[in-house]
């Protein structure tokens, strides 16, 4: 069976606040903190998409590069992988912040060990449940409620990894898990249902 994985606040944990901020900081910058716990970087602080760009350029792109993975991602795409399944890394990092996000995310999950079989980048996150419906990839994992959402309506299960960004929106999805342990029993029982 496919399952598709979300990398970016799913497998890993992204600090937009202290790494932007630092930055801010150190740039002299008069930008303010906007949402601190939103998962959309131009969301985060009061600046332009534009100035994001300028941040992801000037050497931002380590807050992706140099994230922390989410404790026990590793071991349970190793599982799924050990028992037949097959990974997609199904990720919305584009061309325009990662220059080529295929090489830096595979770079990621390579240094920290975790399994995949392909990694399919650039597709926007309201797009990942059609992606899916289209390549026959019956479940996603993917920490954004729009992208899970969306994917529900395609007919493909959706488990939501849920982190302060979105725990208010958590009981739109159908399944969920605030940590590995128990998106991995999310998954299990959907397999079941639909094996």
């Amino acid at each position: 069976m496919k399952i598709a994985v979300d990398i970016d606040d799913t497998l890993n944990i992204i600090d937009r606040v202290g790494k932007a901020g630092a930055y801010i900081e150190r740039k002299n910058l008069d930008f303010h903190l906007a949402h601190e716990y939103s998962n959309k970087f131009a969301e985060v602080y009061d600046w332009s998409p534009s100035d994001v760009l300028t941040f992801i350029r000037d050497g931002g792109i380590v807050v992706f590069t140099d994230a922390e993975a989410r404790k026990n991602a590793r071991e349970t795409l190793a599982r799924w992988r050990e028992e037949g399944h097959e990974i997609v890394i199904l990720t919305s990092r584009n061309e325009e912040w990662f220059v080529n996000p295929e090489k830096v995310t595979r770079d990621w999950l390579e240094k920290r060990r975790i399994p995949y079989d392909e990694i399919v980048a650039g597709i926007p996150f309201e797009e990942k449940g059609k992606y899916c419906r289209e390549h026959g990839i019956p479940i996603l994992v993917d920490d954004d409620v729009t992208a899970c959402l969306r994917a529900q309506e395609e007919g493909v299960r959706a488990v939501l990894a849920v982190g302060k960004h979105n725990i208010h929106r958590a009981r739109e999805v159908h399944y969920g898990g605030a940590n590995w342990k128990q998106i991995d029993a999310a998954v299990r029982h959907i397999l079941s249902v639909i094996a």
